[in-house]
């Protein structure tokens, strides 16, 4: 069953804009917005994997810190907040990688910048999992060859390989 086929029980859980006071429990909590939250995060990301990780994300934040905000005034909006912010944190993080990796070509024109981004993206995009793991670790995160042999368990003649074999094919994409 897709994102948006999930069955939704009218009446199920409070009015689109209602106020949960004092929830009895966290489950309970979760199964009245699970879905509504799940939903708006995909109208934010786009994408149902992206989504329900945000979601995911959202919801043990809540759980961990649900002593708290059980009892706030309007709990359903620290969880959307909460969601919200997590979303800006991962868009800021992808933005400051990118521009490290273009780096900070064309300042004065934001539409060549925007240009140079969604390329580098499609670019990214066209490489293997593996390769754009290391091309991220060492040109995004400056993890050096050997941090980013320990981290993807492999050999630092390996993440030399692929950060080469991902460069070559990011070129390949770039100059089309």
């Amino acid at each position: 069953m897709g994102l948006m086929d999930t069955p939704v029980a009218s009446g199920s859980g409070p009015p689109r804009h209602a106020r949960v006071e004092h929830p009895v429990s966290f489950e309970l909590f979760f199964a009245e917005q699970q879905v509504r939250l799940l939903r708006a995060s995909f109208v934010l990301t786009g994408n149902p994997q992206e989504a329900e990780e945000l979601t995911q994300e959202a919801f043990l934040s809540v759980w961990e810190r649900w002593d708290r905000v059980a009892v706030m005034k309007d709990p359903i909006g620290y969880l959307y907040r909460t969601a919200l912010n997590r979303q800006r944190s991962k868009r800021r993080m992808l933005q400051r990688a990118a521009k490290c990796l273009v780096g900070g070509a064309n300042d004065g024109d934001a539409f060549a910048v925007a240009d140079e981004r969604d390329a580098m993206a499609r670019a990214l995009a066209h490489l293997s999992p593996r390769q754009r793991a290391a091309i991220v670790l060492t040109s995004m995160l400056g993890f050096g060859t050997e941090e980013a042999a320990r981290i993807l368990d492999v050999r630092p003649a390996t993440v030399r390989s692929l950060t080469s074999q991902g460069r070559a094919a990011m070129r390949e994409v770039l100059d089309r």
